[in-house]
């Protein structure tokens, strides 16, 4: 299936590498099936493109948390869990939707930790797990120190 992206122009999607999100996520319920695309050549990208086939205007960039240096240990509810399709640990991928905020007239890219992605790799289905307050689960690392 081709699909005209507004990153990429027109791209070309395996129907069996499409992505389900069936609550679709914040501010968008309407879009629920995506795309990962990433930089070609890279085995392992440090980030992703998150593409909506139902809004080609619509793109996320999302990043694996452990390279900002977070580990969530997320609680899925028995509704979550059955919508996730009841995945095993090792088919589940947790990611972080990146977004520019600009202060005082400097850009910043930052992660939305209080909502990450939520991913059954094996289903290929989907959630955004809203946290009301960031628990004390999530695991902090800097990166930076030799410490």
């Amino acid at each position: 299936m081709k699909v005209e992206t507004y990153l990429f122009g027109s791209v070309e999607v395996n129907p069996e590498k499409i992505i389900t999100f069936p609550n679709g996520l914040v501010a968008f319920e309407d879009c629920k099936r995506f795309t990962l695309v990433h930089e070609e050549g890279k085995e392992q990208p440090s980030s992703y493109t998150l593409q909506s086939l139902d809004d080609p205007g619509l793109a996320f960039q999302i990043v694996d948390p452990t390279t900002l240096g977070f580990n969530y240990e997320l609680g899925l509810s028995d509704t979550e869990n059955a919508l996730l399709q009841s995945p095993a640990p090792e088919d589940v991928a947790v990611m972080q939707v990146l977004f520019k905020s600009e202060s005082d007239g400097k850009a910043a890219i930052s992660p939305n930790l209080r909502a990450p992605l939520v991913i059954n790799t094996k289903a290929r289905v989907g959630l955004q797990k809203v946290m009301e307050t960031l628990r004390p689960n999530i695991t902090l690392s800097n990166l930076a120190s030799a410490v």
